[in-house]
């Protein structure tokens, strides 16, 4: 009888685990939908077919340095970056730190005349700020928004001008600040909108892949770095409540109305993340930013994530039973915790120190088990897995050092489980204080 119980209280270990497995594989499980091809355009654009290059030249090489050496910045014609010369100015301090701007849309021949300007500590083309060691870009969507928004570089200087003086970078920070905008400002807007849809541009690309039902368009030039801008999505969403509207300032395209909360960061993301490179180099217009943002809607409309069903779904043991995953992996734990506090009060045992321990690290595990995520499963399993080596280590007669190392070994991930989850009350040095007084 007693050995039946130890088979069942293990065996009620070994499927606690393993259903804990299935359920945290069953989480990194993904599937690929596909509603049709896309009717974007997928083929190449050779550099200059897409109106990306200026007629704006550069000075020669010699020039260049020379004008570099006698000015710590120095703007060529054209010119569009800006930044907080008060902030830029005390971050270089006393340092010999010489800025070179110019202007975005250069040819090759051309950028590298201005990369070969070695006297430059940094080199502004466009908005792609460059020095030792390399490139600095953006990487989330405020850094994207000040830079296509308003030309503004000042976080990116901040970062390059941190690293040539070998200090700690600098903390992100969001430079666009928006307002209201003034009745002024606001009634043409809404005038236009009401008589022909758009606002700033007449030849508006085909939205009809992105928005089947229509939008509106409003596009501003490049803001002045350092201003406020007025928040014409926000005002205009109240005065056409449930209609697509899409802003432009600048290179940067922002949406608003419906599911603006979902989709907004999802296109924008997914657009500046692909194109920011090329964007802060090149001299795009308007339009063709505006067509190629509107294609990435259509992208992501034809992925099914939005306006569109789900298709069938051949059925799948795993999904349908992931429900009661949980529930099966607490009967057993319930079942094993139970064995074991039987085992732990009856059991004429060797070492009853390690084993009192032992029950009351299983009972941690058991306990948290219900509070974990992905952050936290796989030190949860490692803790429950060196739990059951202890229990194995045991029942071996194997020596009391091993044991005890065994159990330090699963304290530490379940502390470290307790640390992340923010549980002072699950720490095991907290939660065994009674049980081992």
């Amino acid at each position: 009888m007693k050995r039946g119980l130890e088979w069942l209280r293990w065996g009620c270990l070994a499927a606690a685990i393993g259903v804990l497995v299935v359920f945290l594989v069953a989480q990194g499980q993904t599937f690929d939908v596909s509603y049709g091809q896309s009717p974007t355009r997928t083929d190449p654009i050779r550099e200059g077919e897409a109106g990306e290059l200026s007629d704006t030249t550069v000075p020669s090489v010699a020039e260049m340095t020379a004008l570099v050496a006698a000015n710590p910045v120095t703007r060529l014609p054209g010119s569009i970056a800006q930044w907080d010369e008060q902030q830029v100015r005390a971050a270089i301090g006393a340092t010999d730190v010489r800025i070179l701007v110019a202007p975005p849309g250069l040819d090759e021949a051309e950028r590298d005349r201005v990369r070969d300007v070695e006297n430059a500590n940094i080199t502004i083309m466009g908005t792609q700020v460059t020095g030792d060691p390399g490139q600095v870009v953006a990487d989330r969507l405020t850094g994207w928004r000040a830079q296509f928004a308003a030309g503004d570089v000042t976080d990116l200087l901040l970062f390059l001008i941190a690293h040539i003086q070998d200090r700690p970078e600098p903390p992100d920070a969001d430079t666009i600040r928006y307002r209201q905008p003034t009745a002024a400002e606001l009634e043409p807007v809404v005038a236009d909108l009401r008589a022909t849809g758009t606002h700033g541009m007449t030849d508006i690309p085909s939205a009809a892949d992105a928005f089947p039902n229509g939008a509106l368009f409003v596009v501003l030039p490049r803001q002045q770095a350092g201003q406020p801008i007025p928040d014409y999505g926000s005002a205009l969403t109240s005065v056409f409540p449930g209609k697509p509207i899409v802003v432009m300032y600048g290179e940067w395209v922002e949406y608003h109305g419906p599911q603006a909360a979902d989709f907004a960061e999802v296109a924008a993301a997914g657009f500046y993340g692909q194109y920011s490179d090329r964007l802060s180099l090149y001299a795009y217009p308007q339009r063709n930013i505006l067509g190629a943002y509107l294609d990435r809607v259509t992208d992501v409309r034809y992925a099914g994530l939005f306006d569109r069903p789900l298709p069938y779904q051949p059925f799948d043991p795993v999904r349908v039973a992931l429900p009661a995953l949980p529930w099966i992996f607490a009967a057993c734990a319930v079942v094993f915790l139970v064995l074991t506090a039987r085992a732990v009060r009856t059991a004429a045992q060797r070492r009853p120190g390690a084993s009192v321990r032992m029950a009351g690290l299983t009972a941690l595990a058991i306990e948290v088990s219900g509070l974990t995520g992905d952050t936290t499963d796989p030190a949860l399993t490692r803790a429950i897995a060196t739990l059951q080596s202890a229990r194995e280590a045991v029942a071996e007669n194997l020596p009391d050092q091993h044991v005890a190392a065994l159990l330090d070994d699963a304290e530490a991930e379940l502390d470290h489980v307790a640390k992340t989850l923010k549980r002072r009350e699950y720490r095991p040095v907290v939660y065994l204080r009674g049980r081992l007084a």
